[in-house]
């Protein structure tokens, strides 16, 4: 994994640990994402599906991502 894709990560697990994203909460677009964060929107979907695959996030077809959990420390 590149060092941008780890910052990106780090990121999103980081807004979910400290409750700016709370369970149930949408994720901002791929875009907003890509925007913010200064990534590609080809690595803001890696994270996403990397995420989405640990059971973290969940995505929901024509809607996003949602917040599943909470990070456990």
């Amino acid at each position: 994994m590149g060092e941008v894709t780890a910052r990106i990560e780090d990121q999103v697990r980081s807004w979910i640990s400290s409750g700016e994203l709370a369970p149930g909460a949408r994720l901002p677009s791929e875009r907003e994402m890509a925007q913010t964060l200064g990534a590609g929107r080809t690595t803001i979907r890696l994270v996403l599906v990397k995420l989405t695959a640990e059971g973290l996030i969940e995505a929901q077809h024509g809607r996003g991502y949602f917040v599943r959990q909470a990070v456990q420390s």
